[in-house]
């Protein structure tokens, strides 16, 4: 990862920012809280990477890396 080079499975981060269309429900809640938990990475696009983040409800939802940073 480029910009998060020490970003980690476990690390804290902030949501920064959202490049696709997500449900309202996510928004409300990326919007009182945009923290969450690195749980795994993934690869996207066939060469990018993604971060699957823990959000503070408990769910899970993925994010290239440009969308997270260190919390």
């Amino acid at each position: 990862m480029s910009q998060a080079a020490s970003i980690t499975v476990g690390s804290k981060i902030r949501i920064t920012r959202v490049r696709d269309r997500i449900p309202q429900p996510l928004i409300d809640l990326l919007k009182s809280d945009s923290s969450g938990t690195v749980s795994e990475f993934r690869t996207v696009d066939g060469q990018g990477i993604g971060v699957v983040v823990e959000l503070s409800n408990g769910s899970t939802c993925w994010f290239f890396e440009d969308e997270i940073a260190p919390a």
